[in-house]
């Protein structure tokens, strides 16, 4: 079982993906925020849960892909804000990649929430197994699913 201290070292140790998830399926600062604090209460109601079969970081994504598209559907509810929010990394990027990133996460965002997760995982390196293993579909269907999001990104990027 983890205690507290170890739960707020795991959630700093993967804040980014997190980050990115909350990036992807929210356009509002303030949208991004509350998902960050949903998801690190999803992850904290079910981290007794996790019992080491899978990787953490495929844990974590999993729980965050589901509670990104799950809160999508659901009324708005009230949250208790913290003071304080881990902020992502200040990174120092020249102004053309940073607008390539852009485009590319506007591209992203015309998604459905389906191809949203396949891509992000895909981005992230996670092989077809694992992106298979955290979205419930056959290794197989991954790499089809890659192909048809691939040309959708690049039909999207064209325009």
């Amino acid at each position: 079982m983890m205690d507290e201290r170890q739960f707020l070292v795991l959630i700093n140790e993967h804040q980014g993906i997190i980050h990115k998830i909350c990036h992807l399926y929210r356009d509002v600062r303030e949208d991004r925020e509350d998902l960050f604090q949903e998801i690190t209460f999803q992850l904290w109601k079910s981290h007794d849960s996790f019992k080491n079969n899978s990787k953490i970081s495929t844990w974590i994504y999993r729980i965050a892909l589901n509670t990104a598209i799950a809160t999508f559907r659901k009324k708005k509810q009230d949250i208790e804000y913290r003071p304080a929010l881990p902020e992502m990394a200040e990174e120092q990027q020249d102004e053309e990649l940073a607008l390539r990133q852009e485009r590319l996460f506007g591209a992203l965002k015309q998604l459905d929430d389906g191809d949203k997760a396949i891509i992000t995982l895909y981005l992230e390196d996670l092989s077809y197994q694992q992106i298979a293993e955290i979205i419930g579909i056959s290794e197989n269907y991954v790499g089809v699913k890659l192909n048809r999001i691939k040309v959708k990104i690049q039909n999207l990027l064209a325009c």
